[in-house]
This record gives structure tokens, C-alpha cells and sequence, in this order.
């Protein structure tokens, strides 16, 4: 399907439109803040490799970032240890498993098995280089303030609620500091996983995120390099084989790019050299991944073939489209 700027941003408004009624889902409730969320919140973005910017609904809507900051701290750790120290603490295999699975750091006591369940992104995030707690946070904030294009925070009433509520992630962090996997600062690590999580974005934000992934690590709003273009391959490998935890297979099969989800109702997903697409959406399926915004992705992959083994097999077809006609 062909589009000029002018017709894509139509398309956009027309998916909006069209899945704005579905109320399919839940909004998340295990971590109390984020039960707070309206339900009713929706938006879509696509931002391209070359900067043009596509928006329709609540874009300006901040909520957090939750387990969609774990492809960006991923690629931090292997900027500052390289790919084979990192392959040392956490593994690249799917695992068919839940987001907070627990069950296999009993099995393999030697690492993780990727860094999108719970347990690899805490062994990730304890990677994070610093002096102290502020030191590797500050570190975290600025790698992110690159990916984004602007200053970011955390929202510290989320950060509390995780906090005292993440039993479970703390019961992994404890078993994987037993097995070696994670150092002694367990609990200055566990408590920046928590504050990651918690960092505020909108969906044009997410979007910008994307497209930096898709742009081979340039922030195409800003110019500025956020990651080294040699790890793409990495993150965006992991995103299609374990960014959708057990719903990675149907994921691959129906919208067949790279993506990650979060439990606040954010999607990503990148056509690496095209664009970045972000959709938010706080009702949740059964997976944790927003409703509104599979069906998006879906329909986006299928009108455009933006799948990977699509005809165009990875031609820059979008962009050749989008002829600016705006």
C-alpha cells in the first residue's frame, strides 16, 4: 500500500478512531499506582529514520515507561561491558515463560535467560557502571535523556509503590545474589531496576525511542548518538525473539518486527531503517501487553508489509512512500 505523508497520518487517525471503542482488557493492578490510570487513554506515534513525526490521540499523555526501559538499559550494559561480558551474565534465549517468572533461575543458576523477563533486566540493570546509587542513576537518566531528546525523571510515588510492592522481584534479586549472578549491591541495584521503571514518557517520546533504534542508534530529532550502532543488531535481536514474553511467537508470526511492551500500556516496535512506532494504551490482555495496541501494530504491519519476511524483505519501502507531500 502507497501513502504520501498526508495519507499516512489518515491512516493513523482511522486506527485511532477504529479501536478507541475496544475496551478490551485490564489496566494493571499489581503495582498499585498504575491501577490509577484511565482506562481510556490512547495514542499512536510513528516517527521515521530521516525525522517526521505522525501523532494522533492523547501523545502528550505522560505514564511510565515500565518494562520498555529494559531495551535501553540493555543496550547501556553492552556500551559500557561489550557483548561478550554481558552474554556472560544474561543469556538471548526465549523462554516461552511469563514477564516475572522465577522458575528458571532454579534450573540455570548460571544467568538468566534473557534481559526482557524481570530476572535478566535486574541482572542488566546491575551492570549499570558508578560510584554510588546517584552516580549510576544520573547515568541512566542521561543515556535515556539521549534516546528521547529532552530531560527526563522519575515519578517517585510509582517508584514507592513498586517498591513496596515488588516482592517478587526482590525474592529473584535475593536468589540470583545466592547464585553469583548479581554483585552485593543487590539492593541499590534492585532499587534503580524500580526507578527505571518509573521514568515519565508520552507516546511521542516512545516513538522518538524507536526511531533512534531504528536509525541505527541517531536520535533523528536531535542529531545526537544515544547507543553505538554496533549493538542494534543486539537489542533489536532480543526485541523479536523475547520483547512479547509468551505472546513473542504470535507476535513474530502476525506484526513480525522487533517490539517490546510494558504493563502501563506502551508499545514499541521498530522497522530498523524506516521508523519507530509507539501506541499507548492501558488496557491490558491476559500477556501484559496493551489491547489497543497489538491491534495497531497488526494492522500497520499488514497494510504497509512491514513484516520481515514480507515481499519487500527489509527495502527502505515506507520511507519511499512517505514522500512528504505535507
Amino acid at each position: 500500500m502507497s501513502a504520501s505523508s498526508e495519507s499516512f497520518q489518515a491512516i493513523l487517525d482511522s486506527l485511532y478512531h477504529k479501536y478507541k471503542g475496544l475496551t478490551d482488557g485490564k489496566v494493571a493492578s499489581y503495582i498499585p499506582e498504575l491501577a490509577k490510570m484511565n482506562p481510556n487513554w490512547f495514542s499512536i506515534c510513528v516517527v521515521t529514520a530521516d525525522g517526521r513525526t505522525f501523532v494522533t490521540g492523547d501523545a502528550e499523555q505522560l505514564f511510565t515507561i515500565q518494562s520498555i526501559s529494559k531495551v535501553f538499559v540493555y543496550g547501556l550494559a553492552l556500551e559500557e561491558h561489550g557483548r561478550e561480558a554481558v552474554l556472560a551474565k544474561v543469556g538471548v534465549e526465549p523462554t516461552g515463560d511469563p514477564f516475572n517468572s522465577i522458575i528458571r533461575l532454579d534450573e540455570y543458576s548460571k544467568r538468566p535467560d534473557n534481559p526482557m523477563i524481570n530476572a535478566g533486566a535486574i541482572a542488566t540493570t546491575s551492570l549499570i557502571k558508578g560510584k554510588g546509587a546517584t552516580e549510576r542513576l544520573n547515568r541512566m537518566l542521561d543515556m535515556f535523556r539521549c534516546y528521547v531528546g529532552h530531560d527526563v525523571y522519575i515519578d517517585m510515588s510509582v517508584f514507592v509503590s513498586e517498591r513496596s510492592s515488588g516482592h517478587r522481584n526482590r525474592a529473584m534479586a535475593s536468589l540470583m545474589r545466592h547464585f553469583g549472578m548479581i554483585d552485593d549491591r543487590m539492593d541499590e541495584s534492585l532499587d534503580l531496576y524500580f526507578q527505571q521503571c518509573s521514568m515519565m514518557v508520552n507516546c511521542r517520546d516512545l516513538a522518538t525511542m524507536a526511531a533512534t533504534l531504528a536509525n541505527r542508534g541517531i536520535n533523528p530529532l536531535t542529531g545526537e548518538r544515544a547507543v553505538p550502532s554496533r549493538y542494534i543488531r543486539d537489542i533489536l535481536s532480543v526485541m523479536y525473539t523475547c520483547g512479547m514474553y509468551n505472546f513473542a511467537g504470535q507476535w513474530a508470526y502476525t506484526v513480525g518486527i522487533p517490539a517490546k511492551s510494558g504493563v502501563s500500556g506502551g508499545i514499541i516496535a521498530i522497522v530498523p531503517r524506516q521508523v519507530g512506532i509507539a501506541v499507548f494504551s492501558p488496557l491490558l490482555d491476559a500477556h501484559g501487553s496493551s489491547v489497543r495496541g497489538i491491534k495497531v501494530c497488526e494492522e500497520l504491519s499488514r497494510q504497509f508489509e512491514l513484516h520481515m519476511f514480507d515481499p519487500p524483505m527489509g527495502c527502505l519501502h515506507l520511507l519511499e512512500q512517505l514522500d512528504d507531500a505535507t
